[in-house]
């Protein structure tokens, strides 16, 4: 991510955002703004895993997993596939990936109280 805004830096052009790229980004957001899809989302980074494995590591009923992983899928950003009688889950993709742990590491500077790194 911060690669792609130093690149538009270095050469001295700001790329300019359309309206359909930012209510993306936006409908994005919306799904990472609840702890527990985006701890799913997260999980999800190191690769496919099961309901049922998902739901041992977060706080969530294995209903509540099911319906945040429905919704995640409806949006795009969670794929499943079937594998016997478990439906496996899988991040898109590997920006929706790097988003979540941008967005973990900005907390961890909070929680800790490290400053941020300058831009």
């Amino acid at each position: 991510m911060c690669a792609h805004k130093n690149m538009a830096g270095a050469s001295g052009s700001h790329q300019q955002v359309d309206g359909e790229r930012l209510g993306i980004a936006a409908d994005v957001l919306r799904h990472l703004a609840d702890p527990t899809r985006l701890h799913l989302l997260y999980l999800l980074g190191d690769g496919e895993q099961d309901v049922t494995t998902l739901t041992e590591q977060v706080a969530a009923s294995r209903s509540s997993v099911s319906q945040h992983l429905g919704r995640l899928r409806l949006a795009g950003l969670v794929q499943a596939r079937r594998d016997g009688r478990r439906m496996l889950y899988r991040i898109t993709s590997d920006h929706l990936s790097a988003l979540v742990d941008e967005a973990l590491g900005f907390a961890d500077h909070a929680v800790r109280g490290i400053p941020h790194h300058s831009v």
